[in-house]
């Protein structure tokens, strides 16, 4: 991080919480899927830092260039499954809701790809990240990351 503000120094309990959720509601859904979620709430919001990890992350598991950089088109993008665009759809109906973003379409699709555990874990992960996305440009920060290949090696 910079020297702006370490968010675990400054509120250690709390960021300590909001960590293991993070990583507790990411492991809810495949990561394919969160990794996707992540990078385009990212995206939307304009979060340099989280787009950078989660793209990083993605391509370490496996997720191809193509799928990452289409991300910002995904509705015109043949390289999705209906479950990712029903993902996606919500994502950025939740993330732009004060734009005035259609939820309601974007629920259908939601509930004719994902049960309603499903549905509820996709709402929380789109909470976190877009909860990230705003510590990370809120504060100014930037972590350099590492591949998750490259640590493992």
């Amino acid at each position: 991080m910079t020297d702006k503000i370490d968010l675990f120094t400054a509120a250690p309990p709390l960021m300590k919480n909001w960590f293991a959720m993070s990583n507790a509601v990411a492991a809810s859904l495949e990561p394919s899927l969160a990794h996707l979620v992540k990078i385009r709430a990212s995206q939307i919001n304009q979060c340099a830092n989280c787009i950078n990890m989660h793209a990083l992350d993605a391509r370490a598991q496996g997720e191809t260039e193509q799928r990452i950089h289409l991300l910002p088109a995904w509705a015109e993008a043949p390289c999705y499954t209906p479950r990712e665009r029903a993902a996606l759809a919500w994502t950025e109906a939740l993330t732009r809701m004060s734009e005035g973003h259609g939820h309601r379409e974007a629920r259908k699709a939601l509930e004719a790809e994902f049960s309603e555990e499903e549905q509820v874990n996709l709402t929380l992960m789109i909470n976190v990240i877009n909860g990230w996305n705003r510590l990370m440009t809120g504060f100014g920060l930037w972590i350099d990351h590492v591949p998750a290949k490259a640590v493992a090696a």
